[in-house]
């Protein structure tokens, strides 16, 4: 009963909201650096700047989360999908330092076909976590993770023609290159859907 009665924090969402704008300001930065070789260090700088941000805001809703007695969501999910939020930062943070040392000179168009499906996954989300703040639009939330989880069957099929692709060709090192690049955009696709599926766990436990 007294539980029913004790405010909330409601903080956590504002939180959310801040860790998905910076994730979708990193994938749209990540981009821009695909297609601009000779501005890829100074990117690279503001992406590594965003990537901290974002560790900084993971752990300060953690913070917050050790310190609120009620919470306007279970615990353990407000945990997991402030991490995740973040581990998104760090996997594209991850392919950028790659796509830095390899020196990549021309841009494969799978690449740019995984980022775009990695905005348009950020996009899907940030509709979703914006209305988990009232719930009252449950059936948004959850078409926008269906079209997650869509985006994602995407990115696999494009990852598989990828590398088949590369095999084909012949060149090792482009292989090595670019199957580790590849594989790094395809996991923060993977990491989009892990966010979604814990936005779905969310609305099942408030049905």
């Amino acid at each position: 009963m007294l539980k029913g009665i004790l405010p909330k924090e409601y903080a956590f969402f504002d939180y959310f909201d801040q860790l998905i704008f910076a994730d979708k300001q990193i994938s749209i930065l990540f981009l821009l650096m695909l297609n601009n070789k000779n501005d890829r260090q100074e990117i690279s700088r503001q992406i590594k700047d965003l990537e901290k941000h974002t560790e900084k805001l993971s752990r300060n809703c953690s913070d917050l989360l050790h310190n609120t007695f009620i919470t306007p969501l279970d615990r353990n999910d407000i945990f997991i999908l402030i991490h995740r939020l973040d581990d998104f930062a760090n996997l594209i943070n991850s392919a950028t330092y790659r796509v830095s040392i390899y020196d990549i000179s021309e841009v494969r168009p799978e690449a740019i076909e995984l980022t775009k499906i990695i905005q348009a996954c950020v996009d899907e989300l940030t509709i979703a976590i914006r209305e988990l703040r009232k719930m009252r639009n449950k059936n948004m939330i959850l078409e926008c993770c269906k079209k997650v989880h869509d985006y994602e069957n995407q990115a696999d099929e494009i990852l598989r023609n990828a590398i088949s692709v590369l095999f084909k060709e012949g060149e090792l090192l482009l292989l090595f290159k670019w199957k580790e690049i590849f594989e790094r955009l395809e996991k923060t696709v993977d990491k989009c859907e892990d966010i979604a599926i814990t936005i779905e766990s969310i609305l099942i436990e408030h049905s």
